[in-house]
């Protein structure tokens, strides 16, 4: 019986089965959604973006960018085209983002290199019929805990309207001793640098944090910790549980624009006004 429960592979019993249908579907959306692929946001191989775009819009419309996961070291943007199903049915445009994994580079990198993908959104969308004033983001998982780095208060302000959070990570101190120790070793230094619990916001982000409702107990304390946070800055935060969800089929849903969690991306498009 799985005892570490940040290992989600031992609390999801599908966990395999899932991922497939995510790739699958993922692979279904970049054959029939129009597209721009592998757009550099920078000069290293995994500094890349892809472009999915709505049949029909008005522009310029409303821009989304998703940040996978995969605990830092795993997965890649194409195997989360599918995002863009959801996006699109919006009338935005969808920016599926790529990074470099851990342990061939450190927590840094990570966080420079999602920084600078939306840095290129807010200076070239326009060139592609997007409106960088109407840009709101989501994440999950490890991508949830690089989300956040986008509208810190440093970055005020951060031109970012609303951010999705869901399954996401949010104080890396207890990672230190789960599984992950020895497949990225976060160091003391990274977790004080990068533990979102521990930054200050741009108040005017609005903010929906989101879990499974059959994540494991971590994430759920995660989340209610977080939400409290931001909601002590005085940000507005909604916060919501995933009905019969867990942290893999949660994610599969944000493709999937009737379900639950894609009604909630789609309500977060809708608000950037």
């Amino acid at each position: 019986m799985e005892t570490d429960a940040f290992r989600i592979r031992g609390h999801v019993a599908d966990f395999d089965g899932i991922v497939s249908d995510i790739v699958a579907r993922s692979a279904a959306t970049r054959a029939t959604v129009r597209m721009l692929a592998d757009i550099a946001y920078g000069d290293a191989p995994s500094e890349t973006l892809d472009l999915f775009f709505p049949t029909e819009t008005a522009a310029p419309c409303p821009v989304h960018m998703f940040i996978h996961g995969g605990y830092w070291r795993a997965f890649s943007k194409s195997d989360y085209s599918l995002v863009a199903e959801t996006v699109t049915a919006t009338g935005a445009i969808a920016v599926i983002v790529d990074y470099a994994l851990m342990p061939a580079v450190r927590m840094a990198t990570l966080v420079d290199q999602v920084g600078r993908a939306k840095q290129w959104v807010l200076d070239n969308i326009a060139q592609h019929g997007g409106d960088p004033a109407r840009l709101t983001i989501s994440g999950h998982s490890a991508g949830a805990h690089l989300a956040t780095m986008l509208f810190q208060h440093e970055r005020t302000p951060s031109r970012v309207q609303s951010a999705l959070l869901l399954g996401g990570l949010y104080d890396l101190k207890p990672l230190q001793k789960s599984f992950l120790k020895d497949e990225i070793a976060l160091t003391d230094d990274e977790v004080a640098a990068f533990t979102p619990m521990k930054k200050q916001y741009d108040a005017s982000t609005s903010v929906m944090v989101l879990v499974g409702a059959r994540e494991t107990p971590p994430f759920h304390q995660q989340a209610n910790n977080f939400a409290s946070k931001l909601h002590g800055q005085g940000m507005k935060v909604s916060q919501r549980v995933v009905v019969n969800r867990n942290h893999m089929d949660s994610v599969r849903d944000l493709g999937v624009p009737h379900s639950l969690t894609g009604r909630y991306l789609t309500e977060l498009i809708a608000s950037a006004r």
